[in-house]
């Protein structure tokens, strides 16, 4: 279990970020065209999840979209 008390809101560079290399979850071309229009549409609502190592734990679609934007 995370301690709590420890999680913060950062802000980093996409280029430091690092797909999780075991992520389960796949994103087809669509659904990160979809979440581009999101992004571009609400701004960046949902936050990334990263660990220490800056590896995405959760979010690899929004920072596909990102990129695709050139974020």
């Amino acid at each position: 279990m995370a301690d709590l008390e420890n999680l913060k809101y950062v802000h980093v560079d996409i280029s430091e970020l690092k797909p999780a290399p075991r992520n389960a979850r796949t994103h087809s071309k669509s659904q990160i065209n979809k979440i581009a229009n999101s992004i571009k549409r609400f701004g960046f609502t949902n936050p990334v999840l990263i660990d220490k190592g800056r590896n995405i734990v959760g979010g690899h679609g929004g920072i596909a979209a990102a990129k695709q934007l050139g974020m």
